[in-house]
């Protein structure tokens, strides 16, 4: 029989991708191993028993013969648990209840909220069955580590059942103010899950706070414990920047830990990328393509929150108050689609497709063409060289709670130069100060920006790009989950029986 487990991680995601071939199945790494997946994945590995819970969507027929447990270690030591959804509770859950109606108050795009549709009793099911599969598995004494919003409710049904096990919650998106966060009529029971963990991690200090104000609003929270926050982060002047943070909050008999950590890029991935003979050439191709023309680069998902209308309306006006510019500059915005069927994001899509094509249509000559729109993903390895070609990156998301394309670029060029504009509203901004904090609110900030990015001397590009190096070079992803991990697994959780009993 196998034993309990000392992990375990409850993520959307499975760690491997699921081929079929000859009509078998195989499970292969995958084919994008960029992001968190691969570090978390290390730990994963690495434990004496660990199990990763994720959830697969399935026919009925597949329903039948679905294999739940899927071993993916040596022996049984690591274990992958897929719970079996319908194409209706996928869509219940992920693309209506999470995107349409929480993913827009994460946001603080409350005008896009939509209560009708969303099915809370879908998502108190879903994420009861991610705590029933993480109970089964975990040991009494184990550490259970649970990724984001869609799964908010899991730790209270953990807690239930196994109430010494630790529990760590990593936020992987904004947490709003606690006006926003009202909004949602469910924000109690989200607030009491979230109090049964034993470590809270956000990305930046801005989030904790936030959930701090939240939780105090709906629950009687004592403050523990409460500094300045950490030199890695700046602590004036960016929108989100935060000189204070709440670490350790008392509800009931509960202490809950609470800590800032954003995810890392991984520079070490980016660097055997662009150490490769392919690389390189890709590299010369792209710049002989664009021959003297700047490039403009810009990457992220279709989504109204990303803010790509607004960098295609100044990129726009660029060219108006700049004609010397033009068949100088090339924007290349890769905007990949989001979720299939969901309306939101097929129109927004529409929208940014139709500009790009009118300021074409305005500006494009025999020789030249202003905007090169893709809405299909790049494969990592021809993104990097992207990144690597570029003399400009341009991200500007209305609100973002990281955003990892700024910190791959600066992986990218690896100090050589380049110009970063970056939305001051994205996390990632309150760590790298050195690049072109831009307001994307405001069409004059917009504008100086990327003024400022194309008239910037090569050697205050290297200046400003050695410090944003080291930065993202110091606190990559493996830092991150290490950071995570170290505290969590440092929890004393002795009176977590007696704190349920105060709210069963």
């Amino acid at each position: 029989m196998r034993e309990k487990s000392s992990l375990v991680i409850l993520y959307h995601r499975e760690p491997y991708d699921e081929v079929r071939k000859d009509g078998k199945v195989f499970y292969q790494e995958k084919k994008k191993p960029n992001g968190i997946v691969p570090t978390l994945k290390s730990f994963f590995l690495n434990a004496d028993q660990s199990t990763w819970i994720a959830w697969k969507q399935v026919t009925t027929r597949q329903r039948e013969t679905f294999q739940e447990t899927v071993s993916v270690g040596e022996g049984e030591n690591c274990i992958v648990r897929r719970i079996p959804l319908s194409s209706q509770e996928v869509r219940d859950f992920y693309h209506i209840t999470s995107k349409e109606a929480f993913w827009p108050i994460l946001h603080s795009f409350p005008s896009q909220f939509t209560y009708d549709t969303a099915n809370w009793e879908n998502f108190k099911y879903i994420n009861q069955l991610f705590a029933d599969a993480a109970c089964k598995e975990a040991a009494d004494d184990a550490l259970i580590w649970v990724h984001d919003y869609n799964l908010w409710l899991a730790p209270a049904f953990i807690r239930e059942k196994k109430p010494n096990v630790r529990i760590a919650f990593f936020h992987h998106t904004p947490f709003p103010s606690a006006d926003i966060f009202g909004i949602l009529p469910w924000r109690q029971a989200i607030v009491d899950s979230l109090l049964c963990c034993d470590l809270l991690g956000f990305h930046i200090p801005r989030y904790v706070e936030n959930f701090v104000s939240a939780a105090g609003s709906v629950r009687h929270l004592e403050v523990l414990e409460r500094g300045e926050v950490d030199d890695a982060f700046t602590k004036l002047g960016p929108a989100l920047a935060q000189r204070e943070m709440t670490t350790k909050v008392q509800y009931g008999d509960r202490t809950i830990r609470l800590d800032a950590f954003p995810v890392g890029t991984n520079p070490k991935l980016i660097d055997s990328i662009l150490e490769k003979p392919e690389t390189s050439q890709r590299i010369a191709k792209i710049r002989e393509e664009i021959g003297d023309c700047k490039l403009i680069l810009s990457a992220g998902r279709v989504d109204y929150v990303k803010g790509t209308r607004e960098l295609l309306l100044s990129y726009e006006r660029l060219l108006e108050r700049r004609p010397e510019l033009h068949s100088k500059v090339i924007l290349l915005n890769v905007s990949v689609a989001a979720a299939e069927g969901m309306r939101v994001y097929r129109e927004y899509r529409q929208e940014i497709e139709q500009l790009a094509g009118k300021i074409n249509g305005r500006f494009a000559t025999l020789n030249w063409v202003p905007i090169r729109l893709f809405t299909k993903p790049f494969p990592f390895e021809e993104i990097v060289a992207y990144y690597r070609a570029a003399d400009v990156a341009f991200i500007p998301p209305l609100r973002d709670g990281l955003n990892l394309v700024a910190k791959e670029y600066i992986a990218a060029k690896q100090g050589t130069g380049g110009a970063l504009i970056l939305s001051e509203f994205t996390g990632s901004a309150v760590e790298l100060p050195d690049a072109i904090l831009a307001n994307p609110h405001s069409f004059m900030s917009l504008n100086n920006s990327l003024d400022e990015a194309l008239d910037m001397p090569l050697e205050e590009q290297q200046r400003r790009m050695q410090k944003l190096y080291k930065a993202v070079t110091r606190y990559d992803v493996n830092q991150w989950a290490n950071h995570l991990f170290r505290e969590a697994m440092a929890i004393d959780n002795s009176g977590a029986e007696k704190f349920l009993a105060t709210i069963t």
